[in-house]
């Protein structure tokens, strides 16, 4: 299983954002939105070994966590709405501690990145990390950030963890899930 855990800075707690604003009222939803399509979209098919999970950080709080199953997700489709739709449903429901199901294959808890890294480990994906076609095994769970760089103590929680780059450059989050992917797809093959 290939996991991607992306930390929405500004992404909103609540479903009370617009899908028609995904930038603005969903305090840059739209970054997280094509991460989701990035790890999971294929053409004419779905990635069914992905899991990833959207670490939402913004207003109105507590933190919430919606995770996306491969294997289970429905409805579905390869647009920034579609995606949005089902983290929007997802946050309309009561949450706990625990996961949630709002749609097939789409769940949802309060809960954020200390919680998650201390469930599951994670190397992180950074431009000063090593580049991942040098390297001669590769993890199969990343972390990532939206726009922004982590904070300070999101960086204190990941200190000493491997870290990881995919080229030179510094790319959007979706294209570095992209990118990671193919070279996993390659590995693979």
């Amino acid at each position: 299983m290939k996991r991607f855990a992306v930390v929405g800075h500004l992404a909103a707690t609540s479903g009370a954002f617009s899908l028609n604003d995904l930038a603005g009222s969903g305090g840059r939803m739209d970054v997280l939105c094509r991460c989701i399509n990035s790890s999971f979209f294929l053409s004419h098919d779905l990635r069914r070994d992905v899991e990833c999970y959207l670490i939402l950080c913004g207003e109105p709080g507590p933190e919430k966590t919606v995770l996306f199953r491969g294997s289970e997700v429905r409805y579905l489709s390869p647009d920034e709405r579609s995606s949005a739709a089902l983290i929007k449903k997802a946050l309309s429901i009561p949450c706990g501690d625990s996961f949630r199901e709002s749609t097939p294959g789409v769940y949802v808890r309060r809960g954020g990145l200390s919680r998650l890294l201390a469930e599951i480990p994670f190397a992180v994906l950074d431009e000063g990390g090593e580049d991942i076609r040098a390297a001669s095994a590769l993890p199969e769970n990343y972390l990532l950030s939206d726009h922004h760089n982590l904070t300070a103590e999101e960086g204190a929680l990941v200190e000493g963890y491997r870290s990881y780059s995919v080229g030179p450059r510094s790319l959007h989050a979706d294209h570095t899930i992209t990118v990671l992917l193919n070279e996993m797809d390659r590995r693979e093959a």
